[in-house]
């Protein structure tokens, strides 16, 4: 028998059909039926019949024919929404509709899979995951070493030894023994207490980033995680059933525990959970659509899921490979600049570079080399004014090895870090199978990640101030020799002048971000938490320092494209001339 869940004015309500040939129409009607029939006051309507909605899917938003019969319009198990005319908008519908929603109408299942053992994920794999490029599983020596580590919690219950999380309460009642027949509440008591967090919820992609990055650490075979339990995990990521969790909460330490613990709560089918299959809803009612079971938590595998640095390593990841991006694509923006302005290539020579051998000085000075004049690639443009009596650049050409040059040893640097995080036992206590034994410790400390984020947040900020000094030059007659604010008609067309001004806007709100989080430090848990690392605001605002600096290098990409169009007919070099064609087959040219 086909069946819907319905969600009406901030229920979700389940409603089998006996009947496929029953329209959308009746389904609605159905659903506000069973809403009212459990409301004292017939939730304010004198009469269901008296109801006026319409019907669309969650999948989509997309709105349904009310005389459409059922077997057309929607698959079985399919989620809907009943919005009741005069409601406005059904704010609870979903807390907050993923940005984009029209593109996670179009997932398609992956079909290929990485092996995680807990050694080896890269940044990259964990970006391809967030993006539902693949599916997930363990590898055998994995699997092994996850089952060894349980037998040491299965033998801990057992012969009931009092240890940390395990028979005990946490931080500040760590010495309150739970008795055995309490062991499975205490777990899942401790999930629920923890989902403290507050703010937008994470994007899918970013709840898939957080979601692997736990099942590879728990892949360690340190945390006393059942592998039947692990492998439910598992089967909820590669259904892409993703638990809401909202952004703020964390102080990063002990661990990420509130973040993780919303996570933590979909698994065992509490709280809110989203799929493409049905957008925002119960977890419970999310589950079940895709064939799967609540986790049913065993002793310490509710810590196990929640003690951990995995929110603030999973924006990192993020926001690492997005600045490795920026940041080669910073020189490419700069060198299109510097060909504007009508810059001079002595300031990358090779022998100035090598007396000062930093590694991405010497990169940056070679990707500009390789796209400005040259025998291999010859520049109009730079033979227009090779004999001029100009004898250097401002720094903000000149300089640009030395200052996008220390950005890209940041990101490297940074890069180890959180690559080593990835990889990482993160729990307390810690289960070591070859000994026998647990040991607490503070692995769960986020200070590692925290002081890195810091590091990469103002080491990327420093290419969008110097991008936006760049986009001065290219604006000031006086700097140019092009016309004021890139056009030629200026007075009845401003040009650039506000472009600027929004890059201008952004640095500044770049260099308050850039104050770093992890100096701050606040005790928690009755003092027995008392030094944290603040991590997770690390980890998001070094995200916005990232955006804003994409941001400020399209205007300047965008201003050096307006630019060369008042150096024509003369051509750049040809990798440049590539840049200008792919940003005109997508802007044209502002006259």
């Amino acid at each position: 028998m086909p069946r819907y869940t319905v969600h009406v004015r901030g229920e979700w309500l389940a409603v089998p059909c006996r009947d496929a040939q029953l329209t959308v129409g009746w389904l609605g009607r159905e659903a506000v039926r069973r809403y009212v029939k459990n409301k004292p006051d017939n939730g304010g309507f004198a009469s269901v019949d008296d109801v006026r909605f319409l019907v669309r899917r969650c999948k989509g938003l997309g709105l349904l024919d009310n005389e459409d019969p059922l077997e057309v319009a929607l698959e079985d198990n399919e989620f809907v929404e009943v919005v009741i005319e005069g409601d406005a908008m059904s704010p609870d519908f979903i807390p907050s509709q993923p940005e984009g929603v029209y593109l996670y109408s179009k997932y398609r299942e992956p079909e290929k899979y990485i092996a995680l053992d807990g050694n080896s994920l890269t940044t990259e794999d964990l970006v391809s995951l967030g993006k539902g490029h693949y599916k997930i599983k363990l590898t055998p020596t994995a699997e092994k070493v996850v089952q060894k580590s349980r037998e040491v919690i299965d033998s801990i219950v057992k012969e009931k030894t009092v240890v940390y999380g395990i028979t005990t309460g946490f931080g500040k009642f760590a010495r309150t023994v739970i008795p055995n027949n309490k062991l499975q509440e205490l777990q899942v008591n401790l999930v629920r207490s923890h989902s403290s967090g507050v703010g937008k919820p994470l994007s899918p992609e970013r709840c898939r980033m957080l979601l692997a990055l736990r099942i590879n650490v728990l892949a360690k075979g340190y945390s006393g995680i059942s592998l039947e339990t692990l492998k439910q995990v598992m089967e909820v990521f590669n259904a892409s059933c993703l638990p809401y969790v909202p952004e703020k909460g964390t102080v990063g330490a002990s661990g990420d525990l509130a973040p993780l613990s919303h996570l933590a709560l979909g698994l065992i089918g509490e709280g809110k959970m989203w799929s493409p299959k049905s957008g925002w809803a119960d977890a419970k009612y999310v589950l079940q659509a895709h064939g799967l079971k609540p986790v049913v938590l065993k002793p310490k595998e509710g810590l196990a899921l929640i003690n951990g640095t995995q929110m603030i390593t999973s924006l990192g990841c993020e926001a690492i490979e997005r600045a490795s991006a920026i940041a080669r694509q910073a020189d490419i923006v700069a060198a299109l600049t510097l060909e504007v302005l009508k810059g001079t290539t002595k300031a990358f020579d090779t022998d100035i570079h090598a007396v000062r051998p930093h590694r991405g000085q010497i990169e940056v000075a070679f990707r500009f080399r390789s796209l400005l004049d040259s025998d291999h690639h010859p520049s109009e443009i730079a033979e227009s004014h090779r004999f001029c009596d100009r004898v250097q650049d401002a720094y903000t050409l000149r300089c640009c090895p030395q200052v996008h040059g220390v950005v890209n040893d940041t990101i490297a640097f940074v890069k180890s870090i959180i690559t080593t995080e990835l990889n990482s036992a993160t729990d307390n206590p810690m289960v070591f199978a070859r000994r026998g034994e647990t040991i607490s410790g503070g692995n769960f400390h986020g200070e590692y990640p925290a002081k890195a984020l810091d590091y990469l947040a103002i080491g990327v900020h420093e290419l969008a101030a110097i991008s936006e000094r760049r986009i001065e030059r290219l604006c000031n007659p006086s700097l140019s020799e092009l016309p004021a604010f890139l056009v030629a008609e200026g007075g009845l067309n401003s040009g650039f002048m506000i472009a600027h001004c929004t890059a201008a806007a952004l640095v500044s709100e770049n260099k308050a971000l850039c104050h770093p989080s992890s100096v701050d430090s606040l005790s928690t848990s009755a003092a027995t938490e008392d030094h944290v690392s603040m991590g997770g605001w690390a980890a998001r605002k070094a995200l916005r320092v990232v955006e804003h600096t994409e941001q400020v290098l399209a205007i300047e990409l965008l201003a050096a494209c307006q630019g060369i169009e008042f150096l024509r007919p003369l051509r750049t070099t040809t990798p440049l001339e590539k840049v200008y064609d792919l940003v005109r087959s997508v802007v044209r040219f502002g006259k």
